[in-house]
């Protein structure tokens, strides 16, 4: 896109060194967008925040991340969005701390729409897989943009939900400069949304990831939403402390229940017993959400119709939970020996019909749910 004088003076603004984004915040706020970054350094503001403005200014105009970051905004789907652009998301502005300016790679008219924040483990079961992409699609098909944080697991399969509806779209928030990919193995996933949504970060370019990156990307990530859908979480994970930003900046906050033997659903419960709202069904964030437009069927492609389980098998299958279980309750549930447990489940898992978590427990897959519904 043409670089214009503003993006220019605003990243001079970002790597003058002295002014922090608390600085920024307050000089956006002594003079309006129209008076550009004169104003503003000749401002009592900067006077009272003990900043030499245009001192600063000066040293930073020949920063090569200034004339880095002008060239990256040579791409036509490259943006700066600023603290005081129109574009700027009028809900991620309201939170205490707003980044004062966004990168943006795909199309910022997205950060414009009503969006719903999904997030989870980045180890989630395959039924937490499952129930990502489903909810993601289907609240994207009722016209929410559905935003997350491009990590592996839940993260990615909200992501992929959403791309599938073909409606809604998708944002990631990210905790690196939109030059770098992380994970790495998600590039293919982050050129798909930078094509039907957007990535976003308020790093420079060059920026690593780091681990405390994250929770300040979490903080856009909530700010950005009418609400979060914890999906899958540990008592003590990083979605958890978006559910709870998400609950400091006034958003509703939603979690599903699972099962009681499972790690993942722990975090989840915590939320719950906090005020989280108890989510069954996409309905209920709808409703919670007074959302006007109805869901439209589109769901994620189904995998392929496995073939009827052998006889012998089918009392193992249907005594596989859906969420993970040990061999050995499976077993002790059936009065079978574990060692024929053991042989049936590696069948049923080489067939496709259950899974083993990295935990060595096992579940039956979202497929199979689906045929016994069928039944």
């Amino acid at each position: 896109m043409p670089v214009g004088p503003q993006d220019r003076d605003w990243l001079i603004a970002r790597f003058a060194p002295g002014l922090t984004d608390r600085h920024l915040r307050a000089l956006v706020a002594c003079a309006p967008p129209e008076a550009g970054w004169t104003a503003r350094a000749a401002s009592g503001t900067a006077r009272a925040l003990g900043v030499d403005v245009p001192a600063a200014f000066a040293r930073a105009g020949e920063d090569p991340r200034v004339l880095a970051t002008l060239h990256w905004l040579d791409a036509a789907d490259h943006h700066l969005v600023s603290l005081d652009d129109p574009r700027y998301p009028a809900l991620l502005r309201e939170i205490p701390d707003p980044p004062p300016l966004l990168h943006v790679n795909g199309d910022p008219a997205r950060l414009a729409r009503p969006m719903l924040a999904i997030v989870g483990s980045r180890n989630p079961t395959v039924l937490g897989e499952h129930t990502a992409r489903t909810f993601s699609n289907a609240l994207s098909c009722a016209g929410l943009t559905i935003v997350s944080g491009l990590a592996l697991g839940i993260d990615a399969c909200a992501h992929e939900g959403a791309l599938a509806s073909g409606e809604g779209g998708t944002v990631a928030v990210v905790g690196t400069g939109l030059d770098r990919v992380y994970p790495a193995g998600h590039r293919d996933l982050a050129h798909r949304i930078a094509a039907h949504g957007a990535l976003v970060s308020e790093f420079p370019l060059g920026t690593p990831a780091r681990s405390d990156h994250f929770p300040r990307r979490n903080r856009i990530l909530s700010g950005l939403s009418v609400g979060c859908l914890v999906v899958e979480a540990a008592p003590r994970s990083g979605s958890l402390i978006t559910a709870r930003l998400a609950a400091e900046q006034g958003r509703e906050v939603f979690a599903i229940p699972g099962s009681i033997h499972s790690p993942m659903s722990r975090g989840c419960h915590a939320l719950i017993r906090q005020g989280a709202r108890l989510t069954e069904c996409v309905e209920d964030i709808l409703e919670e959400l007074r959302w006007p437009r109805a869901i439209v069927s589109r769901p994620v492609p189904a995998p392929d119709r496995l073939p009827d389980v052998p006889e012998a098998l089918a009392p193992l299958l249907e005594a596989v939970p859906l969420a993970p279980a040990p061999a050995e309750l499976i077993a002790e549930h059936l009065r079978w020996d574990i060692g024929a447990v053991s042989a049936g489940l590696l069948a049923l898992e080489l067939g496709g019909w259950v899974s083993r978590t990295a935990a060595g427990q096992y579940q039956r897959l979202p497929a199979m749910v689906a045929s016994d519904d069928d039944s």
